[in-house]
C-alpha cells in the first residue's frame, strides 16, 4: 500500500523542481532563455518579411504579364472568328463576370452572340419530371432530325434548345427557322429557360457552352465545406442528373453546329469540363477550356471554338488532361452559308403545306 508518507515525499520533490526551475530561469539560465527566444522571433521575423517580399514581387510580376497579355488579346484573337454567328448556353451558376468578358473576347475575334441562354434549374429538378416529358413530347414534332424514339427526355430536350439556336429558314440563312422559333418558346414559356436581352436573333454557327460553377477550386471546396447537406444521397443524385443534362446539351451542341466548346471554372470532381475529358467518345468530338474565371481561360473561348471549327479538337488549361495550355490561333476561311431555293409547286399549293 502506497501510505500518505510517500505521496508527502512526492509533493515536495515536485516544489522543489518547480522551484529549482524558477531559480535557473531568473538567475544564471536567464540571460541564455531570453537570448534563445529573442533569437528566433527575429529569425522568424526576417523569414516573414522575405516571404511577403517574394509574395509582393511574384504578385507584381503576375501583374504585368497579365496586363502584357490582355493587351495583346485584341490582336491575338482579331479575325480568328470573323463573320460568325456565336449562342451562349449557360448551364449551372455561371458568375454574369465571367460570361460577359467571354461575350467580350468573342466580339474581339469578330464573332456576333446571336443569343445567351440559361438553363433553368427546372431542366433537373426530379419533381417536374412528368412535366418535362411531356413539353418533350410536344417539342419532338417541331425538330429535324428527330432524335430517336428510345434517345430519352433529356436528349430531346437538348436537341430541342439547340436546334432552336442554329436553325434556319432553309430560303433565308440569316432568318430564325419557324419551327425554331417555336420551339424557343415552347422552352421560354415552360420555365426551362431564360433568354438574354434580345431573344435570338440570328441563328447561331457555333456554340459555347458556360459550365458553372465558373470559379476557383478553393471556392469549390469551401462552398462545399458551408454545405455539408450537397453531400446527401438526394444532393449527390441531382448533382449527378445536371452533369448529365449538361454533357446530353455539349454533345447536341457539336451534332448540330459547325463546333461548340465547353468552358467552365477549375476542374475539380463534378464539373463539366472533367466529365468531357474523361469520356473518350466526349473528348475526342468537344473541344473544353478550363478557369473562364481569368483572363487567358477566356480569351482560349473564342481561340478554341475557331480550332474547333476548322476541325482541331482541343482541352485547354494547367491540369490533367490538357492538351495544351492556350490554344493556337488558327483564322478560317470566309463564312459561306447556303440558301435553299424555292421550288416552283406545279400544284400551285403553297411552300411548306401538305397536298391533300
Amino acid at each position: 500500500m502506497i501510505d500518505f508518507r510517500y505521496h508527502l515525499v512526492s509533493l515536495i520533490s515536485v516544489f522543489l523542481a518547480l522551484a529549482v526551475g524558477i531559480a535557473l530561469g531568473a538567475g544564471p539560465l536567464k540571460e541564455t532563455i531570453g537570448d534563445t527566444l529573442t533569437g528566433q522571433v527575429e529569425q522568424l521575423r526576417a523569414e516573414k518579411e522575405d516571404l511577403r517580399a517574394q509574395l509582393d514581387e511574384t504578385s507584381t510580376d503576375l501583374a504585368q504579364s497579365e496586363a502584357a497579355f490582355a493587351a495583346s488579346a485584341p490582336d491575338l484573337l482579331d479575325g480568328v472568328l470573323a463573320g460568325r454567328r456565336v449562342a451562349v448556353v449557360q448551364v449551372g451558376e455561371v458568375l454574369p463576370e465571367a460570361r460577359d468578358q467571354v461575350v467580350e473576347r468573342l466580339g474581339q475575334a469578330g464573332a456576333t452572340v446571336s443569343a445567351t441562354v440559361q438553363v433553368t434549374e427546372l431542366w433537373d429538378d426530379p419533381e417536374q419530371r412528368s412535366f418535362r416529358q411531356g413539353i418533350a413530347g410536344s417539342l419532338v414534332q417541331w425538330l429535324d432530325p428527330v432524335p430517336a424514339e428510345d434517345a430519352g427526355t433529356g436528349t430531346e430536350l437538348a436537341e430541342a434548345l439547340i436546334q432552336s439556336l442554329v436553325t434556319a429558314e432553309p430560303t433565308d440563312p440569316d432568318v430564325v427557322g419557324a419551327n425554331a422559333v417555336t420551339v424557343m418558346d415552347l422552352l421560354v414559356e415552360s420555365g426551362l429557360v431564360t433568354v438574354g436581352d434580345g431573344g435570338v436573333s440570328t441563328p447561331a454557327d457555333a456554340v459555347v457552352v458556360l459550365a458553372g460553377p465558373t470559379v476557383s477550386a478553393a471556392e469549390v471546396q469551401e462552398a462545399a465545406e458551408a454545405t455539408p447537406e450537397e453531400q446527401e444521397p438526394e444532393a449527390q443524385e441531382l448533382a449527378d442528373a445536371r452533369l448529365t443534362s449538361a454533357a446530353q446539351i455539349a454533345r447536341a451542341a457539336q451534332d448540330r453546329s459547325n463546333g461548340a466548346v465547353v468552358g467552365g471554372g477549375e476542374v475539380t470532381d463534378g464539373t463539366l469540363v472533367q466529365r468531357v475529358r474523361q469520356d473518350e467518345a466526349a473528348s475526342g468530338r468537344l473541344s473544353t477550356v478550363e478557369s473562364v474565371h481569368t483572363l487567358v481561360g477566356q480569351v482560349s473561348v473564342p481561340l478554341a471554338l475557331s480550332a474547333r471549327i476548322g476541325g482541331t479538337v482541343g482541352h485547354y488549361g494547367t491540369t490533367e488532361g490538357a492538351t495544351a495550355p492556350v490554344p493556337a490561333r488558327v483564322v478560317l476561311p470566309p463564312v459561306q452559308r447556303i440558301t435553299v431555293p424555292v421550288v416552283e409547286d406545279p400544284a400551285g399549293t403553297e411552300p411548306g403545306t401538305e397536298q391533300g
